[in-house]
């Protein structure tokens, strides 16, 4: 699911995760795991049935998707999976990113504050839950609070996974949480302008106009009018 969320699309929807935080022991088992299914991953003309993903949408998105991955390789994170200068046979023209997985990303770094909007997962690691938490909730590091995911066989870690994250669209072992039409689509902060929500009772409020009406009746009056 963490596969199909940050490679799905090519990366290329506001929900791809674009960072996974390991906690404690699962670091080494989901870097190794993540990193074989990045490079299996199968890259080629979207309307054949054997392919997993397709290019990104053009060739100014390619050159910013990888420029993105050469400056994070620059400020410190190791390329695990290297997606860049790669061809499709038949396809020499497509404009391709292959899967790519970067560990070791600092918080503070360019591509972990970016929405990449490409096929780019950065891995970054901590001791805790409350640790990981304190990541995604550090708004001097990333402004965006669109959607934030926790696997977990865990109902407590989740309990306080939901409760204390600072974002609006939450998953429990989801890889895209992307609400139904009837539910608002809720990004926070920087991932979100206005006053309410296009879905759900903020999409009908929009286009109300409310009337407040205040009466009393009461058995006795104590005045006339």
């Amino acid at each position: 699911m963490m596969g199909d969320s940050a490679f799905g699309c090519a990366g290329q929807r506001c929900l791809a995760v674009s960072v996974a935080v390991t906690v404690g022991e699962a670091r080494d088992p989901f870097t190794e795991g993540i990193a074989d299914l990045a490079a299996s991953r199968k890259v080629g003309y979207g309307l054949d049935e054997s392919t997993e993903m397709g290019p990104v949408i053009t060739r100014e998105s390619r050159q910013r998707i990888e420029g993105l991955i050469e400056n994070g390789a620059q400020e410190g994170a190791r390329v695990l999976v290297d997606g860049r200068q790669k061809k499709v046979a038949g396809y020499d023209d497509g404009y391709w990113v292959f899967p790519t997985v970067l560990d070791s990303v600092e918080p503070t770094s360019q591509i972990a504050r970016t929405e990449i909007f490409g096929p780019v997962l950065s891995l970054m690691h901590a001791d805790t839950i409350e640790d990981a938490i304190a990541l995604i909730n550090d708004r001097s590091v990333r402004a965006y609070g669109n959607m934030a995911c926790l696997f977990t066989s865990s109902g407590a870690v989740a309990r306080q996974f939901r409760h204390e994250v600072d974002a609006g669209n939450i998953g429990i072992n989801i890889g895209v949480a992307a609400p139904m039409a009837f539910f608002p689509f809720s990004g926070w902060n920087e991932s979100f302008f206005g006053d309410l929500h296009a879905q759900s009772r903020h999409g009908i409020e929009f286009y109300t106009q409310t009337k407040v009406v205040v009466e009393r009746w009461p058995q006795h009056w104590s005045r006339k009018f």
